[in-house]
């Protein structure tokens, strides 16, 4: 099916454009942008008039639970939320049941989400065996099988030995390397961050030190075997400052954050909100500001949610023993628009973070809107004033700290392929 997209905002950083066009779409590829462009006979129109239109957002850093946690979230659950929140791509990390540690579990995801996701699905493999940080996974198998990255997030490779290993050979294999910043020996039995909230509640801390730390030690081995390397979720300040002071060198560093950690401070724990349990843990205003300030320099090279859905029986029990994570594809959007809305970005810069460099960071064909790519699109209302309610969400969990929050802008329309897989209203 043909389709036309007509008089939006277009914003494709990618090419600098920033101005009111028409995008025609063939075959599923973008075939022409312009003014005044007509739509060939049994053609799809999108009026965009006073809408926003972008290549498709990328959410490079999401749980989909898919296989052997589907209670939780599956790939076709997981994609409806994607589409309703504006991405056209996630990928997907490997703490499924059994790891996505093979090819195997790599070509049963691939499968699934072509035959029943909405969007486009990029699996991440495991760097070690189960995720257990004893001996490397199959790298190259995991590559040949769809896996655009390896990472064994949720948890941190200890040694330090290993993890200079996981570079090397993926440096010479072509993959990215996603790092899970944290020292588990300084986390402890901690529930949430260190500070004057945790020591109000009661609960034990996590310093700021135990993602500080593992930062520097996996910048440092990104130096020394000169290898590229990407840092999930980065919460502090401390963290933000060893990765800037690591560009500045030349370091092949990027690195990600999610929106609860511009828009939240630990102060979300009070009452002692399971909703608003996570890790790396919120952290304090400061960090917060810190956070901002480094989207605006651009330290912080993309927005990533780490969608992590859990059933209610896991978050509605006491604080120490609720599983982290938090849901965010459908709620990333507002909160990053928020950011244009405080001056902290533009506009070109927030799609920047949240489709072009996410593209480029993975590797994958996407995140443009230049003759001949393929159509993933997102059309944003900027407008759109929406209140957050568990029982409208698509996901199949419901725990967002962000329940009741009343939120401005939305995905009106996302586009997979040239094909409409989500309409606003």
């Amino acid at each position: 099916m043909n389709l036309l997209i007509k008089g939006g905002r277009v914003i494709d950083p990618s090419q600098g454009i920033d101005e009111v066009l028409d995008i025609l779409v063939e075959d599923g590829a973008v075939k022409e942008l312009g003014k005044g462009l007509a739509a060939q006979a049994g053609a799809e129109v999108v009026d965009a008039a006073g809408l926003i239109v972008t290549p498709g957002l990328i959410d490079m850093h999401v749980h989909l639970r898919d296989p052997g946690l589907e209670y939780k979230e599956d790939i076709v659950t997981g994609t409806r939320a994607a589409a309703a929140g504006g991405f056209t791509s996630v990928a997907c990390m490997p703490n499924t049941k059994p790891v996505n540690d093979n090819k195997a579990v790599t070509s049963y995801i691939v499968a699934k989400a072509k035959a029943e996701g909405l969007v486009n699905v990029f699996p991440v493999g495991s760097i070690t065996q189960g995720s257990k940080g004893e001996a490397l996974a199959e790298m190259g198998d995991l590559k040949e099988a769809g896996c655009v990255a390896v990472s064994d997030d949720g948890r941190p490779v200890t040694s330090s030995e290993l993890m200079r290993r996981a570079l090397e050979y993926a440096k010479g294999m072509g993959i990215m390397v996603i790092s899970h910043a944290e020292d588990l020996s300084l986390v402890g039995e901690g529930v949430m961050n260190e500070g004057f909230v945790s020591t109000e509640l009661g609960l034990k801390g996590i310093p700021w030190a135990a993602e500080d730390a593992a930062t520097a030690r996996d910048v440092y081995l990104a130096e020394f075997t000169n290898s590229p390397l990407h840092i999930a979720h980065v919460s502090t300040m401390g963290s933000l400052r060893i990765i800037r002071n690591a560009k500045a060198r030349g370091v092949k560093v990027t690195c990600e954050t999610a929106p609860h950690y511009f828009s939240l401070t630990d102060d979300a724990v009070r009452g002692y909100n399971t909703n608003a349990k996570m890790n790396p843990p919120l952290r304090t205003a400061d960090d917060v500001a810190a956070v901002k300030e480094a989207l605006k320099d651009g330290t912080i090279d993309a927005i990533a949610t780490d969608h992590a859905p859990h059933h209610l029986d896991e978050k509605d029990v006491e604080f120490n023993v609720a599983l982290n994570g938090i849901i965010g594809l459908e709620t990333s959007l507002p909160l990053s628009l928020k950011l244009v809305e405080e001056g902290v970005l533009t506009l070109p810069a927030l799609v920047e973070k949240m489709a072009c460099n996410p593209a480029a960071i993975l590797g994958i064909d996407r995140g443009t809107l230049r003759q001949g790519a393929v159509a993933d699109i997102t059309v944003i209302d900027p407008a759109a004033v929406w209140t957050v309610e568990a029982g409208a969400l698509a996901s199949k969990s419901k725990n967002s700290p962000f329940l009741g929050w009343e939120m401005k802008g939305a995905a009106a329309y996302t586009i997979v392929g040239g094909t409409v897989v989500y309409s606003r209203g």
